[in-house]
């Protein structure tokens, strides 16, 4: 099994891109993780179903998401998490195709692997897999008691910029990654996550498109 479970955000502003994504999409803050002090980092989640939508912003210099800010030349997408139940053995098949790993943590309630983006192709992956099949750690004690499906109820999928998107979705579904996840050509930004589709609960919204925190939203 895998599954897209939480889709990072890079933001220079945390506060004001986090209030724009609740306002223009019906959402609220399920979690802060101070953990992500570990990579320099300061974040807000927010629960889009079972699902997650994170916004990370850098709080000191020489950060990887700070370089993707650089690089992108402004906010965008940082980060595509999956969760999976086979762990171990998608670590095996990653690595035997040359894909290294660059963060491990090994808790008692989950378990993570971060994947190097040049090794892989547009992002930086995860995958991780929870003790107890969809519980989410990452989004903190109380998220089940948040309503993540005011204007939208689900993340359906993502879309990475690419110079050559049959080749990097090649190599995504080499690697097994290639869920919930379509390819276009890169802008002049640059390879990286450009687009995020969003299950509309309206249904008569679907179709509709906007631009929050760099990249392209659509409801579907």
């Amino acid at each position: 099994m895998i599954r897209l479970r939480q889709v990072a955000l890079v933001a220079s502003d945390l506060d004001t891109v986090v209030a724009e994504l609740c306002a223009a999409l019906g959402l609220d803050v399920c979690f802060v993780d101070p953990g992500v002090g570990e990579f320099g980092l300061h974040n807000a989640l927010m629960l889009i179903g079972d699902q997650f939508l994170e916004v990370v912003s850098p709080i000191r210099e020489g950060t990887t998401a700070g370089r993707l800010l650089d690089r992108r030349a402004g906010d965008g997408g940082y980060m595509a998490i999956y969760e999976v139940d086979d762990l171990d053995a998608r670590v095996e098949r990653v690595q035997a195709a040359g894909v290294r790993v660059v963060w491990t943590i090994d808790l008692p309630t989950i378990r993570a692997r971060h994947l190097h983006p040049r090794d892989v192709g547009g992002a930086i992956v995860s995958i991780d897999q929870p003790a107890n099949r969809g519980e989410w750690p990452w989004g903190g004690p109380t998220w089940r008691a948040h309503d993540g499906n005011g204007v939208v109820s689900g993340i359906a999928g993502l879309a990475i910029g690419a110079a050559d998107p049959a080749a990097m979705r090649a190599r995504w579904a080499e690697l097994g990654l290639d869920h919930a996840v379509r390819f276009v050509p890169a802008t002049d930004r640059g390879e990286g996550i450009d687009g995020l589709d969003l299950v509309a609960t309206d249904r008569d919204r679907a179709g509709e498109t906007m631009e929050l925190c760099g990249i392209a939203i659509r409801f579907v």
